[in-house]
């Protein structure tokens, strides 16, 4: 359409540089508006009306266009013939060729030793689909989680497995064997930290105990560094656990003491492009520009003691990934709170230049995840909850929910079920807002929930399974009748304006709204038309035809968000 008018435009004697045509949002006047008629009467001094008009004198003799008109101080209304529609349908196109950008996203951010808990829901969900929606517009990614697993966190663990069990031949200096392997559970791990935390905060003895472990696994002590390993490995295999339940995966577990190894290397670059200036005897970057509305702080490269911070290894692992991957652009999937830290940093990576203006550096914040309430996401008494505990509530009231005749596999489709559940909520908010998670509501079977779109995707793969085994065949669409038809195809030419919207905007909220809509309008056109019945062999291969496009999509969109469709519900 926008070509088609581009081309109108000059015979008229117009140049446009960017054409927009969008969804009427007056369906009884047309179904797609275009609006640019009043930006050209300005430019050129003419009647907006006029200009539409004209412009609608050429469309109409096009067979593309079903209907053409003016309302208005001049919107030329625009509706599709059938005869395009067809067509289009007929030689779908949903692929995308391969481009050469390599885009690193960086999300999930588990800590080591501790328990995923809700806070870390989102940026694996969001994290993911969009790693899955650049593979599919044809984006080579790569996938870090970027693992807590260095510092005083650590330290913290590691004391009070000394303290426990004092005898571990990880903890005599002089000894050169090898380690035995211990008991450590993650279970215990999980118990430890809180009461390591919770003690260093009450005991200064304690936490200088623990700052000196802390030091000594930095400084590579051999047995602090072979037990920090061992934690290391339990830790991931439990973390890895949990994401392969969220569909959530990484091309790699890298962490802190990654990019830890590349900060002298840094630091020496640093020093020699005369950026880092001393400020009361701790090492800084000034970062503030002169049209920074609020004040940004210089980044804090080494404290006054000579220790380094986390925004030190934040540094050093974009430049750890530049030197390594040199990627196009670098995305980071956080919590919108750690927007001033990451401002610094990336300023400081352009300053340094350790990335070069090219190279984009994308902070992706989103907005947190509370409970009903509008609260924080809490347990019963009071603690953070464990992202396993929402994940089995959640379970457990889709297994309420499930259709009773189903005997085999319940639980493996309950867990299906419950993880479209968790997603497609967490998905469906624009990322920057905060959301609401009902237990009930998003459930249910009804609106725009997980479960609704599941039951549509499954009804689609049902229809077409009893059409095959009547040996009906869906080769093409040869017709369209009726509203809900038409309605149905003009909803998927907006596939690839979905998709581009969200990539644009790094949000899935465009997909989940899409989901949506395809699955109410199919449900209407489902209800209004007898598929399997129809005796006008041509209608009901056209109507086939159609239910196998949108069940296409449906599931390409569902892979994109990460969402698996069980068999049945």
């Amino acid at each position: 359409m926008a070509d088609k008018i581009k081309d109108a435009l000059k015979k008229l004697d117009y140049e446009v540089d960017d054409l927009v045509v969008t969804e009427s949002n007056r369906p009884d006047l047309g179904e797609f508006q275009y609006n640019g008629a009043m930006a050209l009467a300005k430019t050129y001094h003419k009647n907006p009306v006029e200009i539409a008009n004209m412009l609608k004198d050429i469309l109409v003799k096009d067979s593309f266009f079903k209907d053409v008109n003016v309302a208005g101080p001049g919107f030329l209304n625009l509706s599709i013939s059938d005869e395009a529609l067809i067509n289009y349908l007929n030689n779908p196109d949903f692929s995308y060729a391969k481009k050469n950008k390599l885009i690193f996203l960086d999300y999930g951010g588990a800590n080591v030793a501790k328990s995923l808990h809700v806070g870390h829901l989102r940026s694996a969900n969001i994290g993911e689909a969009l790693k899955r929606l650049c593979n599919y517009l044809g984006y080579e990614t790569i996938s870090d989680t970027h693992l807590g697993d260095w510092g005083r966190p650590l330290g913290l663990v590691l004391l009070e497995l000394k303290k426990r069990n004092p005898s571990w031949l990880y903890f005599k200096e002089d000894y050169e064997g090898e380690y035995p392997k211990v008991e450590i559970t993650s279970a215990l791990l999980e118990e430890i930290y809180p009461y390591a935390s919770t003690k260093a905060k009450e005991d200064e003895e304690y936490l200088k105990e623990a700052q000196l472990m802390t030091k000594k696994l930095q400084n590579g002590e051999k047995g602090i560094y072979a037990l920090w390993q061992e934690i290391m490995e339990i830790s991931k295999k439990d973390i890895k656990k949990i994401y392969d339940r969220l569909n959530t995966h990484y091309d790699l577990y890298k962490g802190e003491s990654d990019a830890e190894k590349y900060v002298p290397e840094m630091l020496d670059y640093l020093d020699k492009q005369n950026i880092v200036e001393e400020s009361e005897g701790a090492k800084v970057i000034p970062v503030s520009l002169p049209n920074d509305k609020l004040e940004i702080p210089p980044m804090l490269l080494i404290k006054s003691d000579g220790g380094i911070l986390y925004s030190t290894t934040e540094l050093a692992t974009i430049y750890e990934r530049i030197k390594i991957n040199n990627p196009s652009e670098i995305w980071y999937i956080v919590d919108k709170r750690q927007e001033l830290h990451f401002t610094q940093v990336f300023r400081a990576a352009y300053k340094s230049k350790i990335a070069s203006p090219s190279q984009k550096l994308v902070f992706a914040g989103f907005g947190t995840m509370n409970g009903s309430d509008g609260k924080p996401f809490k347990t019963r008494d009071g603690g953070v909850m464990r992202l396993t505990d929402l994940l089995e509530s959640v379970k457990k009231e889709s297994l309420k929910r499930l259709n009773e005749n189903i005997l085999e596999n319940r639980d493996s489709i309950a867990e299906d079920i419950a993880i479209s559940t968790v997603k497609y909520a967490d998905l469906l908010p624009n990322r920057e807002t905060d959301y609401n998670f009902d237990l009930e509501k998003f459930c249910s079977l009804d609106g725009k929930t997980g479960p609704y779109i599941l039951y549509s995707t499954i009804r689609m793969k049902s229809l077409l399974a009893k059409a095959s085994e009547n040996n009906y065949k869906w080769q093409e669409m040869k017709m369209i009748k009726g509203s809900f038809t038409r309605e149905l195809i003009l909803l998927l030419t907006n596939f690839d304006n979905v998709l581009n919207n969200s990539f644009q905007a790094k949000s899935l909220n465009d997909i989940t709204d899409y989901l949506y809509r395809l699955a109410t309008s199919f449900n209407r056109f489902y209800t209004e038309n007898i598929i399997l019945k129809e005796n006008n062999e041509d209608l009901r291969e056209s109507w086939l035809y159609l239910v196998s496009i949108v069940y296409k999509v449906n599931k390409i969109l569902l892979d994109i968000l990460a969402i698996n469709v069980p068999e049945r519900m």
